[in-house]
């Protein structure tokens, strides 16, 4: 269903930054063909008996922590912290920003994700700015990477749409 909802939204914000409804809707899909390759084992099944159950400030989400209790994860990676709020969320589950799941999983390993970061910057500026290889020097214990919360990322976590 997060799936779903993320081509939902990704079709719209196409559609808004000017791609016609096809182009828009072809892009979306192939994007979430992509995550569904890679993540093969991202999607949850058998949520459905849990929504509603945990009072969550907008009923609306309660398909996310529904799947990150039967997934088994131990996080929920969002910018809407306030849909989240930790006494409402089951004792191993936390929410926490994209920003400190980014600096938790640097945190594991800082050279593959240098490594991750050049690769990504050598891709870069199709759609917004150059980043030089460089920028992934900055990655690592040295860097201004804030330190981060708990000790390492989840195993697993579910992430929301923007």
């Amino acid at each position: 269903m997060i799936l779903e909802e993320l081509e939902y939204e990704e079709t719209a914000k196409l559609v808004k930054r000017g791609c016609t409804v096809a182009e828009a809707e072809r892009r979306a899909s192939h994007l979430i063909e992509q995550m569904r390759a890679a993540f093969g084992d991202a999607e949850v099944d058998g949520w459905e008996g849990l929504e509603g159950t945990y009072g969550l400030p907008d009923p609306d989400d309660e398909h996310v922590l529904a799947a990150t209790v039967v997934a088994g994860a131990g996080a929920i990676v969002t910018d809407n912290m306030k849909h989240f709020p930790q006494p409402e969320l089951p004792t191993g589950i936390e929410a926490i920003s994209p920003a400190e799941f980014a600096a938790n999983t640097v945190a594991v390993d800082p050279i593959r994700a240098r490594v991750a970061v050049a690769s990504i910057a050598t891709r870069s500026g199709r759609k917004g700015p150059h980043l030089t290889p460089i920028f992934a020097q900055r990655i690592g214990p040295e860097s201004h990477v804030p330190p981060p919360a708990t000790q390492g990322p989840p195993t697993k976590s579910i992430t929301t749409p923007l």
